[in-house]
């Protein structure tokens, strides 16, 4: 797990910096992480409609709250 992944994904969505949420998909390791934000991203850039944007955002939120939840301590040094 990299939880730093996940608060830097939390922190560049609040902050609304697309750049660097891309950047962080190029370079993280957790896969389902990545498909996320690619999701997202999409819905932003490529909106067809509002809906399918507030889905995606939610997915990408709730996968960074579980992720960061099921993250324990001792994994943050492996």
């Amino acid at each position: 797990m990299f939880p730093d992944d996940y608060e830097k994904a939390l922190h560049y969505m609040i902050w609304g910096q697309w750049d660097d949420l891309l950047v962080l998909m190029v370079r993280t390791r957790d896969h389902f992480l990545a498909k996320k934000i690619e999701c997202f991203l999409h819905a932003f850039h490529y909106p067809n409609h509002e809906a399918s944007l507030y889905v995606s955002h939610e997915n990408l939120l709730h996968y960074i709250d579980h992720a960061h939840a099921t993250t324990t301590k001792t994994e943050y040094y492996v």
